[in-house]
């Protein structure tokens, strides 16, 4: 199984957050990761002690979001310098093997 090894970077903030935007123009426009997600919670603390939740009743804007990319290390490396800079201080960060399948039939052993 052959695949193409980099790395998955997870980033933490608070929707509405300012930097948000920021993110995807460094990762997306200007290192060009294609792979880019933005995943809003239901329900989190986002490093606070209050919980946030978007339940009917209390319609949140402020739910914990994680934007999520891969990529090989110098990209990812050059991404990591810059959102430190901009005050990012919750990210995972760990390998990974990127598998892409087709619907192309693998040629048989025989030929």
């Amino acid at each position: 199984m052959n695949g193409k090894q980099g790395m998955v970077v997870r980033v933490y903030a608070m929707e509405g957050h300012e930097h948000l935007e920021e993110v995807l123009r460094i990762v997306h426009d200007q290192e060009q990761i294609a792979n880019v997600h933005v995943f809003r919670a239901i329900a989190g603390t986002g490093g606070e002690r209050d919980v946030h939740t978007s339940s009917l009743l209390s319609l949140s804007l402020r739910l914990p979001v994680s934007v999520e990319f891969f990529a090989e290390p110098a990209k990812v490396q050059r991404a990591l310098e810059q959102l430190k800079q901009l005050g990012f201080k919750d990210i995972l960060v760990w390998s990974a093997t990127y598998l892409q399948f087709t619907d192309e039939a693998e040629p048989s052993p025989d030929g």
